[in-house]
């Protein structure tokens, strides 16, 4: 076998086409379903207790912003017409070696996380008057009621002890009263990709799918009528998780070798947080077979990250981008113009991938709430993935209407920013009565 040859094979695993992509539509609607009734699945269907907005939310707020290893904590301002605007923002690591914590490794505990978070938010909460509080934590959750949700389990590697099967509401407001922070009102907890969601709607509507393309994965919709209310509601999917893709030997190997084997499956594929690793072991194959030279860096996890992923793609002309990639990144040198090419093709082959099984679950979302494909629907994103990969937003909306051509109205996607930060305000205030 040759380099040429290898790339072939793995152009034939990686690639979807549209009769592939109904398959895993059907599937993906027919697990929502199955969710939405109770019933074993591997989609959750998680309500979220909240509807779309109206646009005349009003009122200053706070929000919270936990989705990773970053948390964010802001004061906003809702205008009442569609209007919002950041008033005080304060961002913070949840690890940092050189001030010697790590809040979301195995050994930290869910207390200290959260008296943390309530540290930061004192920083700009007003020192009279009473707020209410939006908390995105963007964690698969069993929701109960608008401000109750117990963890189900961690994602995104991470591991903090404590909080797994808690109420992390109850968390957050016994670290606010630890705090001193009484005049605090938390009202709602939600995922981001609902925040991103409310956000859209709050904005300027039309849209009825929230989903998050970046670090991490997941989507979320409007049931019309939701079975625990008869009432619509947003419903976060939690699409991450959905096993009805079948893996190639790198995803096996990926899946394996990660916190949690067997869970996460869709999102695996798809995030911006494992594509690089996904790279990474299809050139240490490469590199095994004699097909690129060696590279002491290559064994080490993680080692490629998503700048660099979008920096391959950018790269044109004789590739020297990706040359210096693998000489200060990987300790990789002495790769000629077919090794070049190759790199950047494998890396097209895993982002046009990425974005045509998002589209996938977007039509199944679709075609679960309108059989008839009648109705005008929209899908607002939230991510470095869409926002900022080269030809990830035109694949994905490709996609999209090559797989529904008989849909009465085109289904548009579009970006919608800060949906975990500007969503939670908003939710804030839609959570009031």
């Amino acid at each position: 076998m040759t380099l040429s040859s290898s790339l072939e094979q793995l152009r034939a695993e990686l690639s979807l086409d549209l009769s592939q992509l109904d398959v895993i539509a059907l599937d993906f609607e027919r697990a929502m379903a199955a969710g939405l009734r109770g019933q074993s699945s591997s989609l959750k269907m998680l309500p979220s207790f909240l509807g779309l907005p109206t646009g005349d939310e009003k009122g200053d707020v706070l929000a919270i912003d936990f989705g990773g290893t970053n948390l964010r904590v802001m004061a906003a301002r809702l205008d009442g017409s569609r209007g919002a605007t950041i008033a005080a923002v304060d961002r913070f690591p949840l690890v940092d070696a050189k001030a010697g914590y790590n809040l979301i490794g195995a050994s930290a505990q869910g207390a200290e996380l959260f008296d943390a978070i309530a540290r930061r938010l004192a920083k700009i909460a007003p020192d009279d008057g009473s707020l209410p509080l939006g908390f995105t934590f963007s964690f698969p959750c069993e929701q109960t009621a608008v401000m109750r949700a117990s963890l189900l389990h961690w994602t995104k590697e991470i591991q903090t002890q404590g909080v797994v099967g808690q109420d992390v509401g109850n968390l957050l407001v016994t670290a606010l009263k630890r705090n001193g922070l009484t005049r605090v009102e938390p009202r709602v907890i939600l995922n981001d990709t609902v925040g991103t969601l409310i956000a859209a709607a709050y904005d300027a509507g039309g849209v009825d799918i929230g989903a998050i393309c970046g670090t991490g994965h997941n989507a979320c919709y409007l049931e019309p009528k939701h079975p625990l209310t008869g009432a619509p509601m947003i419903v976060n999917i939690e699409s991450g998780n959905f096993d009805g893709v079948a893996q190639t030997r790198f995803d096996a190997q990926l899946d394996r070798t990660s916190v949690n084997p067997g869970g996460q499956r869709l999102e695996k594929m798809v995030s911006g947080k494992y594509l690089g690793e996904i790279l990474r072991l299809v050139l240490v194959e490469w590199t095994e077979k004699g097909f690129l030279p060696k590279s002491p860096r290559l064994h080490e996890t993680n080692v490629v990250s998503g700048a660099v992923l979008d920096q391959i793609l950018l790269d044109h002309g004789d590739h020297a981008a990706i040359d210096r990639i693998a000489r200060e990144k990987l300790q990789m040198t002495g790769l000629d113009a077919e090794q070049r090419r190759a790199v950047q093709a494998v890396m097209r082959l895993l982002a046009d991938r990425s974005a045509r099984l998002a589209s996938a679950s977007f039509v199944g979302i679709v075609r679960h709430t309108d059989p008839k494909l009648q109705a005008v629907h929209g899908v607002a994103i939230d991510g470095s993935l869409y926002e900022k990969m080269p030809g990830y937003a035109a694949e994905l909306q490709r996609t999209l209407e090559g797989m529904l051509p008989k849909a009465e109205h085109p289904v548009a996607t579009r970006l919608a920013k800060d949906g975990s930060g500007i969503g939670a305000a908003i939710a804030a205030r839609v959570a009031k009565g």
